[in-house]
């Protein structure tokens, strides 16, 4: 029986990646490869596209194989979602804010403090509005296969940030989003559009002094190593869209296709419950680590919600206020 196929790190194999793994399938198969940015053994992505390799590899055995290619050793951040559109790659998972020059409407995740928790996002994204939202980019050619959650946010930066006015001057590593961008000018800092890999030794150099991420990304790639601290604000959700485009899945036979968009929702929901579990993990091996957490007050998280409330009003047209309503009522 085929394994899960993972390419490691090119730099430690004899040959190419894209042909390093052609024998772990069989002949006559669907081949999909599986690219995303994320590494370790632990992280809630990693867990989950490899859940979905195994399921398909097993169950579809003779029909369908999926190759995994982790830590940007197939494609980086700005590059995939191209690759998916050229058939290069068939199955994404970026973050939920890569998607702003294609639609406006995923920025919705990205509102600081619009989720309580990661319980809200998920009843959010199992409404009317979350799974129509799989479809928003249909006319691009990417489909929407589900959300694969990966924890609230937290800031970590070379201070310690009790309230929004210790951020001023400072410059964060952000995704390429306009809401996040907006977010950190509203705490007086500098938004830096940075790739995920580049974010360790940027933190290091000193090229920013802050980032924004999950217990899971911060322990994984080891970021609390190379900054003061980090404030448990939770203040916007980090989400995986978990993607093919429209020319692989419409190229699936009927049966094949059925059974392969029943195991993806069956390791989205799987996956999606194992995650508050991992986050508490790693937020503990953070502090086992040596690490420091600085836990809010009532009143300085209060500070940090008024803080953001412009940001709303500024993308309410282009996200649109019915869709935001439905997110804050989740």
């Amino acid at each position: 029986m085929k394994k899960i196929t993972t390419a490691l790190s090119a730099l430690t194999l004899a040959f190419s990646v894209s042909t390093a793994f052609a024998s772990e399938c069989d002949p006559g198969e669907v081949v999909a490869k599986l690219s995303h940015v994320t590494g370790g053994t632990t992280h809630p992505k990693v867990v989950a596209a490899n859940s979905l390799a195994e399921r398909v590899n097993k169950e579809m055995n003779g029909k369908m194989c999926i190759e995994v290619f982790p830590s940007s050793t197939l494609f980086g951040d700005s590059k995939e979602l191209e690759a998916l559109l050229l058939g290069d790659v068939q199955i994404l998972a970026p973050s939920l804010s890569k998607f702003g020059s294609y639609t406006r409407q995923f920025g919705v995740f990205d509102l600081p403090f619009i989720f309580k928790d990661m319980d809200a996002a998920i009843r959010f994204t199992n409404t009317d509005s979350g799974k129509e939202l799989l479809n928003a980019m249909n006319n691009v050619g990417f489909v929407g296969l589900g959300y694969w959650m990966s924890g609230m946010k937290y800031f970590s930066a070379n201070k310690a940030l009790k309230l929004p006015t210790d951020a001023e001057g400072l410059k964060f590593r952000v995704q390429s989003s306009d809401v996040a961008k907006a977010m950190i000018a509203a705490m007086g800092g500098s938004p830096q559009p940075m790739a995920f890999k580049e974010v360790y030794g940027a933190l290091q150099t000193g090229v920013v002094d802050g980032q924004e991420n999950t217990w899971s990304n911060i322990y994984t790639k080891k970021f609390f190593e190379v900054q003061d601290s980090v404030t448990e604000t939770s203040h916007q959700l980090l989400a995986y869209l978990f993607m093919t485009s429209s020319e692989f899945l419409d190229g699936l036979e009927p049966d094949v296709r059925e059974q392969f968009l029943k195991i993806s929702n069956e390791v989205t929901q799987a996956a999606n419950e194992n995650v508050k579990a991992k986050e508490q993990a790693n937020r503990a091996n953070i502090l086992k680590a040596g690490g420091k957490i600085n836990e809010l007050t009532s009143e300085q998280r209060a500070a940090w919600v008024e803080s953001m409330k412009p940001v709303w009003k500024k993308f309410e047209s282009d996200i649109g206020a019915d869709l935001i309503k439905s997110a804050a009522e989740a």
